[in-house]
């Protein structure tokens, strides 16, 4: 099979085993994201006159059946194709001889590859906010559920305030919620068309940007064709961002999980049904999927780092370093959905434990509370947090139920505004599917049928 840059020489196999790297094994997530990409290419092409109608129909035909053969495991792409776009270019060329030649008029590699990107990063953010609002759904739920409970509150790791389980479920509910903003972020500088760009600089051809914008169902164009590939990478590096920070948030709640559900503390349990069990140690019951939470919320940072690294030092215009940002940029989205999809279920199985959140309910954890009760009286606050402290072991129980009662503004145990939350949740949720029903709606108009681009 010839590459799409062939000339007279052989390129030695050291080489090209080195230069294609990942590619033949990645690009096979991006084979849909390819056709539909190019059929929108090759209708655009049609309509200024370097195809005929007939040739854009067979083209669309050919990259229709490639996206069927790829669902079906059946389109193969190997070292020598190097990557999809050749695979694919090869496949249109040996079917349809010259119209197959003809397809690549007007792009390069460079854009090909950063469309084929845009569409996958647009699939997978649809698929991941989704899965985001499902779990802050079930959070939301939890937290109404135990909105009462009371829950020892810690600082420095120690005993420190009354608290509730709602209010420790409400919290990691609102920082999804503001995460999101990030992803929509992402979303929102992602959904612009590269195509037209070629190697940085266009092409002497009359191409119809807008038209093929508008058939991928992309916001707009991205105007400045050298500033199309100098984004890539940071483009890749902004979703990353999101992705990250859900990640941070679902490690840090991962970790309470861990720490609340030793039995020194039994705040919590963990079904059996998600703990794996040692090779040794016929009692163990092991948390690995919080664990790894943990540490893959770590994953995701380092790969987006790496990316980072990739991009600082390039100059403009493209550059072989962007393929290394390929193989971080989709092995941490994968981390990610993956992440979202396993603490929710994590979460719709854990169980609370009332008898071990009210042991952690000492007399010091109403020290502040007896303070606040004398100042209520008149004393001095100083004075009061002095002669409470100097008399902690004067302290007596008070009833842990009604101590969560007694706060009643916005946010805290006895007022947590959950309906706040599940108002951006439903927001979010009513923005999303209209914008999955658009996008879906676009893209089967290319392609004549329903196609997922993040496979």
């Amino acid at each position: 099979m010839s590459k799409l840059w062939r000339k007279l020489h052989t390129l030695d196999a050291l080489i090209e085993e080195y230069t294609v790297g990942e590619d033949a094994l990645l690009d096979k997530k991006l084979v849909s994201a390819d056709c539909v990409a190019s059929i929108a290419h090759a209708q655009m092409l049609a309509s200024i006159g370097i195809l005929e109608d007939r040739e854009f129909e067979a083209l669309k035909g050919e990259l229709v059946q490639i996206i069927r053969l790829s669902q079906r495991g059946e389109f193969s792409i190997t070292v020598s194709d190097e990557d999809c776009h050749t695979a694919i270019e090869n496949h249109l060329t040996a079917r349809l001889g010259a119209s197959g030649k003809k397809i690549h008029a007007g792009r390069s590699r460079n854009d090909q590859v950063i469309a084929a990107l845009r569409l996958y990063s647009r699939a997978f953010l649809l698929e991941y906010k989704m899965a985001c609002l499902e779990l802050i759904s079930g959070m939301l739920d939890f937290a109404g559920k135990h909105a009462g409970l009371p829950m020892p509150g810690r600082t420095h790791m120690q005993i420190a305030m009354p608290s509730s389980v709602g209010l420790w479920a409400a919290a990691f509910a609102e920082e999804l919620i503001d995460d999101l903003e990030l992803v929509d972020l992402a979303y929102r500088l992602n959904n612009t068309s590269p195509l037209g760009s070629a190697a940085s600089y266009g092409v002497p051809l009359p191409l119809d940007r807008q038209m093929v914008s508008d058939a991928l169902a992309f916001d707009k164009v991205q105007n400045n064709v050298l500033y199309v590939n100098n984004s890539r990478g940071k483009f890749e590096s902004i979703i990353l961002s999101g992705v990250e920070h859900v990640s941070l948030s679902l490690s840090k709640m991962a970790q309470d999980i861990l720490l609340f559900s030793m039995p020194e503390f039994k705040y919590f349990t963990l079904p059996e049904s998600l703990c794996p069990g040692s090779s040794i140690m016929p009692q163990k019951k092991n948390p690995g999927m919080l664990e790894l939470i943990r540490a893959k919320a770590a994953t995701i940072s380092a790969l987006n780092g790496q990316i980072k690294a990739v991009i600082r030092g390039l100059p403009s215009g493209y550059n072989r370093d962007f393929q290394e940002t390929k193989p971080a940029f989709m092995h941490a989205l994968r981390i990610g959905l993956s992440s979202v999809r396993v603490f929710a279920l994590v979460l719709e199985k854990l169980e609370v434990n009332e008898e071990g959140l009210l042991k952690g309910f000492i007399p010091e954890i109403f020290a502040t509370d007896r303070v606040l009760e004398l100042v209520q009286e008149g004393k001095p606050f100083r004075d009061a947090y002095r002669e409470v402290g100097l008399n902690l072991g004067a302290l007596k129980d008070m009833d842990p139920f009604e101590a969560l009662k007694k706060k009643t503004y916005q946010g805290t145990t006895g007022n947590l505004g959950l309906e706040l939350s599940r108002e951006a949740v439903r927001r979010h949720t009513a923005a999303l599917q209209a914008e999955q029903d658009r996008v879906r709606e676009k893209i089967a108009a290319v392609t004549g049928f329903e196609t997922a681009l993040f496979p």
